[in-house]
Formats: C-alpha cells, structure tokens, sequence
C-alpha cells in the first residue's frame, strides 16, 4: 500500500471514530422514535393536581418541555427564592419547575416530609430553599412519596414520558421520544454550553440508574 492511500485510510478511519464519538454524546441527533411505534400505550394518569384540564403524567412532560425551552444556563447558586429567579439553573431545577407547573410545589412537599422524617435524610441543617434541590434528597422525597417503578431499561413499555429518572449524581425527566430500541430519551440540565435538552443517554447511564419514579397513578 502506498504511502498516500495508506494516510487518506488513517483519515477515514479517524473521521469515523470522530463520527461515532459525536454520535455517542449526542452532538449528532439521534432519530426519534414514539410510542405509537412500538405500540405502546401511553400512560394517562388518574389525576390533575392542578385542575388545569391536564392529567399529571402529561403536565409534568409539557412542562419540561416548556421550561427547558427558555434555555436555562447551567449554574450551581443558592436562591432565598428557594426556585431560580434568573435564567439560571441546574438538573433538579427542570424537576421542580415542572412538578411546580403541574401542581406539585416540591419545595414546601419535601421540607414538611424532611421536617417530619428528617432522619430519611442526610440532612444536618434543615433549609427549604436549597434541601429540594439536591438529586440525594429528591430520590429520598420520591422514593417515600412517589410511585416506584422498574430499573430495567429493556422494559421500555414501563417507561414513560413525564417519569422521573435518577442518576447516582444527576436527576432528569423521561421523553415521549425513544430511540431505535424503544429506550426514552431524557430531558436534563448536566453541564454549560449544553446544546440540546433531550438526549439518549439513559443506555450510555445504566449503571447509574438509582431511581425510577412516577407522582400519581
């Protein structure tokens, strides 16, 4: 092989592997797929915690959607608001605002479940305004309080759009959109300069998947 075909092969190979790199972080887009697919039902809660006319489920994924569409700027600061009051935020910000949109002010539910079971915790200090935006506490919070659902991420049709997902260090909410497999991807805030909100890391994650929750039947 001569020299020249020999480095346009290592330029190929290496465009590949860049390829694939960008693929695997989700800077190329994954197709997107829906429950209608692989015909899955789509979970419809019973109840509407606010009255809006939207069961639970379906509020919680519309209002990630809808608060992930201002493109909030990843920054770790604490709030007297307790809730961000600027653009700022970081991944259990997009937990609270849409669990708050829906009905569930999330701050005030997990400070009277801490102020009642603190030992649930690992907390020294009681602080509402920060206790409830801590991935450690929300899983404690959900797994009291919420319904518990299956790790297994093969058992697509038991996860679904509006669920809430916990990461050893990082909390998300699960898409309505699946890969080419079925599995969700996920809606989160990990890092500045992130380029899209939904991505398909739930795979790439497995290992660290502590909690899979669901507010309401």
């Amino acid at each position: 092989m001569s020299k020249k075909r020999l480095v346009i092969g290592i330029i190929i190979l290496c465009g590949i592997l860049l390829v694939k790199i960008a693929y695997d972080i989700n800077l190329i887009p994954h197709k997107k797929y829906y429950n209608d697919y692989f015909q899955i039902e789509t979970i419809k809660s019973k109840t509407d915690k606010d009255n809006d006319g939207i069961n639970d489920q379906l509020d919680i994924l519309e209002n990630t959607k809808k608060y992930l569409s201002t493109k909030p700027k990843y920054k770790s600061v604490y709030y007297a608001t307790g809730y961000p009051s600027d653009e700022y935020g970081v991944c259990t910000d997009v937990v609270a605002f849409a669990l708050l949109n829906a009905g569930y002010d999330i701050k005030e539910l997990l400070n009277n479940d801490v102020i009642n079971y603190q030992e649930e915790y690992e907390i020294d200090i009681i602080d509402k305004n920060i206790d409830f935006r801590r991935v450690s506490n929300l899983n404690t919070y959900l797994k009291r309080n919420a319904i518990s659902l299956t790790l297994d991420i093969t058992d697509i049709k038991n996860w679904q759009g509006g669920d809430i997902v916990v990461f050893s260090r990082h909390i998300g909410i699960i898409s309505d959109a699946r890969n080419k497999k079925g599995i969700p991807f996920v809606f989160h805030h990990a890092y500045k300069n992130q380029i899209s909100y939904e991505e398909d890391i739930l795979e790439r994650e497995e290992k660290n998947i502590i909690g899979h929750y669901r507010m309401s039947k």
